[in-house]
């Protein structure tokens, strides 16, 4: 399975939170559609013409294209690519563009899951991070994409806001399920480096709730959208059970990066990866348009895996998953030295019930999914 990613950096304004790659700067878009469709001419074969299981575009704000953009990039895509069979064609949304008419158009491409930025159900909140679209906004643009026969929708929350309290985390828990969509991604605020809103909690002028809040925050996340009939199959990521999908309806996407699959990203900041080594594009739109209307080698940065990395790749993906990782696929990728390793540095983990094993499996448990990143430092090798 493999998959095509394409960056589409463009955005109206900056979310605060936000350390993607993206440009307000709309002049350049003719040049970086022209730019991103040469790249994949220049890249197509490094997927070895295996067929595309999915297709994903990500942002930035894709959402910012129009019908007639997307079919170029189909045409490109249609021509120098096989497919999978049922492949799955993802684009992120800001509610705000989800008109009646833009959603219309979206009908006539091969786009078949539609994920929308919601963040929250809070005006307030949305004001905070500098969204574009209102609470009400957001109610509507899924109601429209249901209307116009999208069966595959994903909607992304953030929890542990700045003020943020049980009830009002619990309220947007409550409008996500109502929402009846297939897929719900909830993520921990984070405050990274370079991004406004971490300027804004150095200077004190908001303040992070603390880490005993988010945990009571998660728990009750995981446990109202089980009793909603989600399955919590990745650390941040819920897919909805019903009769077709009993598994739930899960992110193909999501799911091949986890698994280790390989895939090529398209435009600026985008990554590939295809098994030996993983490459990023220059993040920046107008050195990657200049770079290819002068036929020069895209900037790029490439780390390539040895044995050790290819091990830690593999046991910080696999662990954020349902499945977690298998001991015998580990001893036959990495040998038993490495088992060891890891079966040693999870005693601890295993003796506080944070990890346990299942037949082959090694397995975060509920009580450690808030601390993963914790336990998975502990288990990489350095």
């Amino acid at each position: 399975m493999v998959g095509l990613y394409a960056h589409v950096p463009f955005c109206v304004k900056r979310c605060i939170y936000c350390d993607f790659y993206s440009n307000t700067r709309m002049e350049y878009k003719e040049d970086y559609l022209t730019a991103v469709t040469r790249e994949m001419e220049m890249r197509h074969d490094y997927l070895s013409g295996e067929p595309l299981k999915t297709v994903y575009f990500g942002g930035g704000t894709p959402s910012q294209l129009n019908v007639y953009d997307f079919e170029r990039l189909f045409d490109t895509i249609y021509r120098l690519f096989s497919f999978s069979p049922d492949p799955e064609i993802t684009i992120e949304a800001n509610p705000d563009d989800l008109s009646e008419e833009y959603i219309l158009s979206l009908t006539k491409l091969p786009i078949n899951r539609i994920s929308i930025g919601i963040q929250s159900f809070k005006d307030e909140d949305l004001c905070l991070l500098n969204r574009r679209h209102t609470a009400a906004d957001a109610t509507a643009a899924v109601y429209r994409c249901k209307d116009a026969g999208f069966d595959n929708i994903s909607i992304d929350l953030i929890y542990g806001l700045p003020g943020q309290t049980v009830g009002e985390w619990s309220d947007n828990i409550g409008k996500a399920i109502a929402l009846d969509v297939s897929h719900i991604s909830a993520y921990n605020l984070t405050y990274e480096e370079g991004t406004l809103i971490c300027d804004k909690a150095k200077q004190g002028d908001i303040r992070p709730v603390d880490d005993e809040l988010c945990e009571s925050l998660f728990f009750m996340l995981k446990k109202k959208l089980a009793d909603a009939g989600f399955v919590h199959y990745e650390i941040s990521n819920f897919a909805k059970s019903n009769s077709s999908y009993p598994a739930g309806r899960i992110s193909v996407h999501n799911y091949s990066y986890w698994t280790g699959a390989h895939y090529l990203g398209v435009g600026p900041s985008a990554h590939s990866y295809n098994g030996e080594s993983r490459s990023w594009n220059v993040s920046s739109v107008s050195t990657y348009i200049h770079a290819i209307n002068k036929k020069l080698e895209i900037p790029h940065e490439t780390e390539y895996s040895d044995k050790r990395t290819k091990y830690n790749d593999y046991v910080i993906t696999r662990l954020r998953t349902m499945w977690g990782l298998s001991l015998s696929e580990l001893r036959t990728e990495f040998g038993e030295e490495r088992e060891r390793y890891l079966l040693k540095k999870s005693e601890p983990f295993l003796r506080s019930k944070k990890l346990k094993i299942e037949g082959v499996y090694v397995k975060i448990s509920a009580d450690g999914l808030f601390v993963s990143d914790t336990i998975m430092r502990e288990l990489i090798a350095i």
